[in-house]
């Protein structure tokens, strides 16, 4: 199958997907874009009304604004638009981190979001560093909203944050809510009670490639809209370039694929997920 190939999974045809930040949109010029194989263009029309339409042939698809960004839906909307609770509390800053286009299949972008273990080698000095190098025993399990969720999750970084003056271990928990989208929960250093909140919505383009539009539910104390982006989009750019050699690009289901070790978990937890779920789009799907 090429990267070209057009969608065919209900689940994801029929499902909301991040299209655009809305900053980068202008009502004097049409913004171009891809989503599960289709070409689209956005027209603004004032202010606030936005179309997106098929650019093959001008169908209107499905659209809405929500957190910052242009969500679009080219099935029929089967459940709303992902709910990110912590959107509503008055003493958090809600940041939009960049639309950074990667080479590599969305679902390799969630599996890479979900990894401890690369923290001490991909992101030395930041999320993590040597000899902290294992990754504890955590807890996988499906929950009642049908969403994989990691907690107890636990790791030694230097600078957990835009906010962080020392190193300390930081609690986490995973929460993969859509095959394509995955939020993130970790310890605040100045509020060790409280959570941020990083969701990624990953726009799956074809199936090799990818972009990802983080959201990033921070709380104020501390810390400026504009440090919580920059920190976002540098330990992004620590990620791209190993995404991107990854091979296959696409994600293997198959569980005799590629070998786990304990850390991956999550992982193999949310490979089966997709499975169970018929994804196929962005992945290599398991052999029967």
């Amino acid at each position: 199958m090429s990267r070209t190939a057009l969608c065919s999974d209900r689940v994801l045809l029929n499902d909301w997907h991040v299209v655009a930040d809305l900053t980068n949109l202008s009502s004097t010029a049409p913004f171009h874009t891809r989503l599960l194989g289709v070409d689209l263009t956005i027209h603004c029309r004032g202010r606030y009304r936005r179309q997106v339409v098929r650019s093959d042939g001008g169908e209107p698809v499905n659209s809405d604004s929500r957190y910052g960004f242009l969500w679009a839906c080219l099935g029929k909307p089967e459940r709303d638009i992902v709910f990110v609770p912590e959107a509503n509390e008055a003493d958090r800053y809600l940041v939009t981190g960049g639309s950074i286009a990667v080479n590599v299949s969305g679902l390799r972008a969630v599996e890479n979001f979900l990894d401890m273990g690369h923290f001490p080698f991909i992101h030395t000095g930041w999320l993590g560093e040597e000899p902290h190098t294992e990754v504890a025993p955590y807890k996988v399990e499906l929950t009642d909203a049908d969403e994989v969720v990691a907690t107890e999750c636990k790791f030694y970084q230097p600078v957990a944050s835009p906010t962080a003056k020392e190193g300390f271990v930081v609690d986490y928990i995973y929460k993969v809510i859509r095959p394509y989208t995955v939020a993130l929960y970790k310890s605040n250093p100045v509020h060790k009670a409280r959570l941020d909140v990083i969701t990624l919505f990953v726009q799956p383009v074809d199936e090799e490639r990818c972009i990802a539009h983080p959201f990033l539910c921070y709380l104020k104390e501390g810390v400026s809209e504009a440090s919580i982006r920059s920190f976002m989009q540098l330990i992004f750019a620590q990620d791209k370039p190993i995404l991107e050699n990854q091979l296959p690009k696409r994600l293997p289901l198959d569980p005799r694929a590629e070998t786990p070790i304990r850390a991956d978990a999550v992982s193999v937890y949310y490979r089966r997920w997709l499975r169970d779920r018929a994804v196929t789009f962005g992945a290599i799907p398991a052999r029967m």
